[in-house]
């Protein structure tokens, strides 16, 4: 009887550590979302206004239309001259400001509604989400319904990947027929396109690929080390994912740059497929191993505290032993990421279209902020200040 007076407390002090733990989290998560609810901005309703003095990237040829003004009724851009009435509208001076189409990010991991803002605050409008869940589901639904500020937000399904590829986040496939009723389901369920992932083998990845073009979904894809890199050149594949996974694959881990021009060649081929390099978040790699107290830059203050406590200090741990056991490894990465710059030219020069990604969201990669370290390098790949833009606009 004893025993079971003491199971119970136990229970009951369980439960009520479980509830406090909830309403924190919701106290939080409603204290540091609150500024995205358009309620809470009422001067938001004044969706009219005009910018005048600003300087103009409209992107639709390399030049810039100087000392500009700018006329914005009801969200839309109606007029742009160079002499407007002021009339009875809200103005904004725009003297040595750039106005330029928002900025697409066509590769993030997004964990936490908080973080839709910093994409807005870093002129990011748009965002493709490349590790769909249910809980995406629920916030495009508060997009779409026009409860909060956000980016336009596309999501992928949940990342299909074969029998031998474990892990929680990851759908496995067994058979053809599962590998054809998750596009369907992905479909049904809301989810914008499909995420096909490493270790998916072709048996099923051709599957997913024709019900994908029944289902009307288009495919981002992490190349499979089960088919040929040249297998993802397929119109129903819109983009492939990572510079670092042609090193890891058709390269062979070697910074061979004559077989790179063997997969600029075909890659060059390719009708309808984009290339999404994601430069930054290998980068990254190099700077965890560099710069010890990384893990405390103030930056990392904007990554939801959940995956600065798992994957951050993960990814830290794994390259600082790494650098304990490789005295070569600070070099091979470094090296490395210069050969990405070197192929991102060459894939540009071979008239393969690029697409800006960032990872943000994973280990040191911030939602936002990313994306202007994305575009420098590839400036520094040799992208002219215009072909850099359009990676992340109309590309």
């Amino acid at each position: 009887m004893k025993l079971l007076k003491i199971a119970a407390k136990a229970i009951i002090v369980l439960i009520t550590v479980i509830v406090i733990f909830i309403l924190t989290v919701f106290i939080l998560d409603n204290r540091n979302t609150r500024y995205l609810k358009i309620t809470n901005h009422p001067e938001g309703e004044r969706n009219s206004y005009l910018i005048k003095n600003v300087n103009i990237v409209p992107m639709s040829s390399d030049t810039i239309l100087v000392d500009k003004m700018v006329l914005i009724e009801d969200g839309v851009i109606t007029e742009i001259s160079s002499d407007i009435s002021v009339g009875q509208h809200i103005v904004i001076d725009g003297k040595d400001q750039y106005l330029l189409p928002g900025l697409i990010d066509m590769h993030v991991h997004v964990w936490d509604k908080y973080e839709l803002g910093l994409y807005l605050a870093n002129g990011v409008t748009t965002v493709r989400n490349l590790w769909g869940q249910p809980m995406h589901l629920r916030m495009k639904e508060l997009i779409e319904s026009g409860e909060i500020f956000s980016p336009d937000f596309f999501t992928s399904g949940p990342k299909l990947t074969g029998s031998e590829f474990m892990g929680d986040d990851n759908f496995q496939i067994f058979s053809e027929e599962e590998a054809r009723q998750v596009v369907i389901d992905t479909k049904e369920r809301g989810y914008d396109f499909i995420k096909t992932y490493y270790g998916l083998p072709q048996e099923y990845f051709d599957v997913v690929i024709d019900q994908a073009k029944l289902s009307g979904l288009d495919i981002a894809a992490h190349p499979s080390n089960k088919v040929a890199y040249d297998y993802h050149f397929n119109s129903q594949i819109k983009t492939i994912e990572h510079a670092e996974d042609i090193v890891q694959q058709p390269l062979e881990y070697k910074l061979d740059s004559a077989k790179l021009e063997e997969v600029v060649k075909d890659f060059s081929k390719a009708e309808g497929t984009s290339f999404c390099p994601t430069l930054t978040v290998y980068h990254n790699i190099y700077k965890m191993i560099i710069n010890d107290s990384i893990l405390h830059s103030s930056d990392l203050n904007y990554l939801n505290p959940l995956i600065r406590m798992v994957d951050s200090e993960a990814q830290f741990s794994r390259w600082n032993s790494a650098k304990r056991n490789d005295s070569t490894i600070e070099s091979s990465i470094k090296n490395q990421h210069e050969f990405h710059l070197l192929a991102i030219k060459k894939l540009h020069e071979a008239g393969v279209n690029i697409v800006c990604g960032t990872d943000a969201g994973i280990g040191v990669t911030i939602p936002g902020k990313s994306i202007h370290q994305e575009l420098a390098f590839y400036k520094q790949a040799g992208l002219s200040n215009y072909q850099v833009l359009k990676t992340a606009t109309i590309n």
